[in-house]
């Protein structure tokens, strides 16, 4: 082993480590780029770049640098948009990855979200407290992570049933209602609802011509969630939440949960009408709604910065909008296809889809791809996968160009992780 391949190792393990607590992620990222640079990436950025995630990240995050030129520089550094870049992250990660590289970082992966979970657990079973106060986690954040777990839990199990191991997709699938009666603990309403409908994706596209196992699986759903809802007084006292919320915020009354979420939509909505097609500029969003927000319909949400402090628009099409218009948007959505593009060319197309599900719903109610650790986290899991698919059919494979028939799906029908 040279000293190149074990700072790959090292930072990969440390990357992974780094995810959950709260402003660790840039030292994981500073140890991946340097492990990158030392082991020649750049060389090899020309084969990295072929691939779909990366060429969608690199083109979201290339508009968000041309939204600069209509900018106004000292209004640029406001709000939370810069994180956005954090998506680049995957190229390192991505490039560093090899055959005996990889079950350092899936081990790594695999214990410190186990440890993260367990965290959460005893802070929710003990203390009595949502998130994970000793990360830094709110409770949004380690909601998302607990849906992102019960989406690859199910998704094993239904890969791993298909072979026939039925014990081990039960396990599975324990593990995966286990992470969701968490969830079911924590107040994120909009998250849990993105965990549900990936549930019910995945599901019907699984069994959509198996009318038995359709309907089987459809009411295990319904019926899991149903025992959880019934037995969550979170759940149960954000729901009545959300039913006041609605009420006060028709009483002219917009500092609550629902009632500031709606309140910037609104005005989000009229800054996207103002400058349809490039919006505002990179990091201007903040800036105009403070301009606006004295004056806009006599100034009835001049008193939302004493709710809570606007650092974005709580929605990721309304945010993006703002600052890059319809430009920003489609390059949004072509994110979106890329992810979901390199799990289908591996022949993962039922992940692909929950992933790309989970991450579009989820920025219905928040901007997900800004939260910390969360995004990194689902690239890592991005880059495992497909690196371990990769290995698993051709260990010369990776980085290379796909073939006509790769691209159209003809691939060796071997399952993901064939180890399982």
């Amino acid at each position: 082993m040279n000293w190149r391949d074990l700072l790959a190792k090292f930072a990969l393990v440390f990357f992974c480590f780094t995810l959950w607590p709260k402003g660790e992620i840039y030292w994981g990222m500073g140890a991946l780029v340097l492990a990158w640079l030392m082991d020649g990436g750049i060389s090899r950025f020309s084969g990295v770049i072929k691939e779909p995630l990366v060429a969608g990240i690199l083109l979201f995050c290339g508009v968000w640098m041309l939204g600069l030129l209509w900018s106004d520089f000292a209004a640029i550094f406001q709000g939370k948009w810069r994180k956005y870049f954090i998506l680049l992250t995957f190229i390192p990660l991505f490039s560093l990855l090899n055959r005996e590289r990889l079950p350092w970082a899936a081990g790594a992966l695999l214990c410190s979200y186990l440890s993260m979970v367990i965290l959460g657990s005893y802070q929710w079973a003990i203390q009595k407290m949502q998130g994970i106060s000793l990360l830094g986690m709110s409770y949004l954040h380690y909601s998302a992570a607990l849906g992102v777990g019960v989406i690859l839990a199910v998704f094993l199990g239904l890969e791993t049933f298909s072979r026939g191991k039925r014990f081990l997709s039960i396990l599975l699938w324990l593990i995966a209602m286990l992470l969701l009666f968490l969830q079911f603990n924590q107040s994120a309403r909009g998250i849990l609802l993105a965990t549900l409908m990936a549930l019910l994706l995945m599901v019907v596209l699984r069994y959509r011509v198996k009318w038995r196992m359709l309907a089987g699986g459809l009411m295990a759903i319904i019926a899991t969630v149903v025992f959880f809802a019934g037995s969550s007084d979170i759940f149960h006292s954000r729901l009545q939440q959300a039913g006041a919320d609605l009420r006060s915020f028709q009483q002219g009354e917009y500092q609550t949960s629902v009632g500031y979420r709606l309140a910037m939509w609104d005005v989000g909505l009229h800054g996207i009408a103002e400058r349809p097609l490039l919006g505002h500029g990179s990091g201007m969003a903040k800036k105009y709604f403070d301009d606006i927000i004295i004056a806009y319909k006599q100034g009835i949400y001049k008193k939302l910065p004493e709710f809570q402090e606007i650092a974005h628009f709580h929605n990721e099409l309304i945010e993006i909008g703002m600052h890059l218009g319809l430009l920003g948007i489609l390059a949004f959505v072509f994110l979106l296809w890329c992810w979901f593009q390199i799990f289908r060319q591996n022949q993962m197309t039922l992940l692909g889809s929950a992933i790309v599900c989970f991450i579009f719903i989820s920025g219905l109610t928040d901007t997900f791809l800004l939260y910390s650790g969360i995004p990194p986290f689902l690239l890592t899991v991005t880059a495992i996968a497909v690196c371990w698919r990769k290995y698993r059919e051709d260990p010369d494979r990776i980085g290379q160009k796909y073939t006509s028939g790769e691209r159209n799906g003809n691939q060796n029908p071997q399952m993901f992780l064939m180890s399982a």
